[in-house]
Order: C-alpha cells, then sequence, then structure tokens
C-alpha cells in the first residue's frame, strides 16, 4: 500500500511516488493524488514530510 498523506488545508489525499532523475544518478520524490507506477509504501530515511502552507501540498525535507 502506497504511503498516503490528508492535507490539512484541503483534505485531500496525496501519495509518495519516486522515480530516477533525468541524469539517472539520483531519485525524484513527490506526492500525487493517485496511486500510479512508483509508489513508495513508506518514507525513505532522513526525510520527513511538510506541508506548504499557502498551498497545502505535501512535500519531503531531509532530516537535519
Amino acid at each position: 500500500m502506497a504511503y498516503e498523506v490528508k492535507s490539512k488545508k484541503s483534505g485531500q489525499t496525496y501519495y509518495l511516488h519516486s522515480r530516477p532523475s533525468s541524469n539517472g544518478k539520483t531519485k525524484v520524490y513527490f506526492f500525487a493524488r493517485e496511486v500510479k507506477d512508483g509508489a513508495m509504501d513508506a518514507l525513505p530515511d532522513g526525510y520527513t514530510v511538510v506541508e506548504m502552507e499557502r498551498t497545502g501540498l505535501p512535500l519531503l525535507k531531509k532530516k537535519n
């Protein structure tokens, strides 16, 4: 089951996905409204989820 986050502002549910970057050396993490190819079951190590105050969209932030 895909990792999901519910927006506090909009109430919309978002699912965490990953894909290789264009250079193929790193991964790109993103949230989508639907479960698609590349859905992840858990957060990657060293990251936490934060929500943009203005838009309510979730994003990953590296832990310090």
